[in-house]
């Protein structure tokens, strides 16, 4: 008999910019996820505390502007300290309601200065943070507030019989950063997103062809209204984003949450405009059927001909020897 997993997409809008409160509501749908049944919970890309929208809505690459200055101060203030225990909270509760979790945070860390991570958590079913993932390489307009990460987290997890893996956004489209999970043994894989349709409905169906594996998609939902008006650049942003919206269509970015088979078929079709707890069951099964015919990184690879090396070292900008140690 094979294994079973029961997952769910969190879909949800942040606290925009606010990490108490956004903290918070994710442990509300950890808990709401848990009770339903889930042992895997997914939350979108950089939901904790929120994605940067207000870059491309404020003239972001403007050089020495005050006001993009106070933004990124802001963002620098609520991203989280995994080292200070800023994920304590949620760690207690996937260890009491015994179900793990992918979370998108905006990380800072001590011996990086203020330099921010888009980062990808995993906590275990026992609440101890599995891997860290900083995004390899931020997209576009991310490069001005997040720096590149590194291949220290690109890991899978045990969970009930399946071996789980994830990235982030955009890197779901670097050959080698899948491979990477590949050849892991990688079954389950999550990918996680700001929040649009247009980001998920394609490469979601693409690597569960390509991996044979099951996929799910996670995306986070903002419109508007989610601006607290008390931000740098509140008015703008709000603005801009109502220029992008519609009455029938409120919302700036939209979900796309989704779950694929390793058949390429869909499981649960893209989510928009909808926010909630979304489950699903998948069998192991379905994996081992999809790969007799091709398995990418067993039967239908060349290693001898193709190899990927893949360094896991977490990036340091000085290395310090204590004569005394």
């Amino acid at each position: 008999m094979t294994a079973k997993l029961t997952v769910a997409m969190a879909q949800i809008q942040p606290v925009w910019l606010n990490q108490t409160a956004t903290i918070e509501k994710i442990n509300l749908y950890l808990i709401e996820a848990a009770k339903n049944g889930a042992q895997l919970v997914a939350f979108g890309e950089g939901l904790l505390p929120g994605y940067p929208f207000w870059l491309e809505l404020t003239s972001g690459a403007e050089f020495n502007s005050q006001p993009q200055k106070e933004m990124f101060a802001h963002y620098v203030n609520q991203a989280i300290n995994i080292e200070q225990g800023d994920l304590k909270m949620l760690q207690a509760t996937c260890q009491q309601h015994q179900i793990a979790a992918y979370i998108g945070c905006i990380e800072r860390t001590a011996e990086r200065g203020v330099s921010l991570y888009c980062s990808m958590v995993y906590i275990d079913q026992n609440g101890r943070i599995g891997s860290i993932h900083r995004k390899l390489m931020p997209t576009y307009e991310e490069r001005l507030v997040w720096s590149p990460g590194d291949g220290h987290g690109l890991r899978v997890h045990d969970l009930e019989g399946f071996k789980v893996g994830g990235l982030n956004c955009w890197e779901n489209w670097i050959p080698m950063a899948r491979q990477s999970l590949y050849a892991q043994g990688e079954q389950f894989h999550v990918a996680i997103w700001p929040g649009n349709l247009r980001n998920t409905v394609d490469i979601t169906r693409f690597i569960a062809q390509e991996a044979r594996s099951f996929v799910m998609s996670v995306s986070a939902l903002i419109n508007p209204y989610d601006i607290d008006p008390e931000l740098p650049l509140a008015a703008t942003i709000k603005q801009a984003m109502q220029e992008h919206v519609t009455e029938q269509n409120p919302w700036f970015a939209n979900g796309g949450s989704c779950l694929a088979g390793p058949d390429g078929q869909w499981i649960v079709e893209p989510i928009i405009e909808q926010e909630g707890i979304t489950l699903a069951t998948v069998d192991l099964n379905s994996v081992y059927q999809e790969r007799q015919n091709f398995d990418p990184a067993g039967h239908y690879s060349r290693p001898d001909v193709l190899q990927l090396k893949v360094n896991r070292q977490r990036q340091a900008t000085a290395i310090f020897n204590d004569a005394n140690e």
